[in-house]
């Protein structure tokens, strides 16, 4: 999209609704609108655009994602983890790895569903002992492999979308447990409301898996940054270490050192 100074084509300042107005009937026109466009567009700092997104949110006209924007039903379908496991798969990979240092000296560790979480198990060290709770069947295989390795698989209704147990059985078992370390994914991570999803049973979940660890680490790349969904389940006080890829924009990375105790670039 082009980048002229105002969208009215004149050099008068909008009103803060004739601004989200017209960001509203960009997004729509062309799907996705994005901060530093209109920022420029509209003469005004990055920041008071994000504010503008973050409330065209909560009025669901569209959705935050990393950078910009996108239609509210532009998101509407959840893909499935094999194409999520396409999605940013070298940043993930270099997660995965990175993330290794931060198993704990004892020796049980939790681990969340999803792509990024795989790849964790799949960098696991093969000959280090350990005891893994996981609700994921993805997970699950990968670390069955390794005669070193105790698997817990957690119950419960499977999601299809995940290939993992998310349902009031599984949230129920994660509450009897206290483990040294989380290895947690998330959908959205921002640095005004803490991590989110857009998906209810998923917030519980992990939610409960925080509660029962005595250190969180969030394992999430570059491009769930800057975004909020509907449920939260984290404040960043409930977070010790985040591991995410070094592409992430250079002023979020100082942003969230300053929330988290410590911060791993991959």
């Amino acid at each position: 999209m082009g980048t002229p100074q105002h969208a009215n084509g004149d050099e008068r300042p909008l009103f803060q609704t004739q601004r989200q107005d017209a960001i509203t009937e960009l997004a729509l026109r062309h799907g996705r609108v994005d901060v530093a466009d209109l920022a420029a567009r509209f003469n005004v700092t990055s920041e008071t655009i994000r504010r503008d997104l973050s409330e065209l949110q909560t009025r669901r006209v569209l959705r935050r994602v990393h950078g910009g924007a996108v239609k509210w039903d532009a998101l509407r379908f959840e893909p499935l983890l094999s194409v999520r496991g396409d999605q940013q798969r070298d940043e993930k990979r270099r997660i995965g790895v990175v993330a290794q240092q931060e198993l704990p000296e004892g020796d049980t560790i939790l681990v969340d569903s999803g792509s990024t979480t795989a790849a964790f198990c799949e960098a696991l060290p093969t000959d280090r002992a350990l005891t893994v709770v996981t609700n994921s069947i993805v997970n699950a295989r990968v670390l069955a492999e390794r005669e070193s390795i105790n698997v817990m698989l957690l119950g419960g209704t499977l999601r299809k979308n995940t290939m993992a147990a998310v349902d009031s059985r599984t949230v129920d078992a994660v509450r009897q447990l206290t483990v040294d370390t989380l290895f947690i994914s998330c959908d959205g991570m921002s640095i005004a409301r803490g991590l989110s999803t857009p998906y209810e049973h998923e917030a519980t979940l992990k939610a409960a898996m925080i509660q029962a660890a005595r250190r969180v680490v969030v394992l999430a790349d570059h491009t769930k940054i800057d975004n909020d969904h509907l449920y939260r389940f984290a404040l960043w006080s409930d977070v010790d270490v985040v591991v995410t890829d070094a592409d992430v924009d250079d002023a979020i990375a100082r942003d969230l050192r300053r929330q988290v105790p410590a911060l791993h670039l991959a």
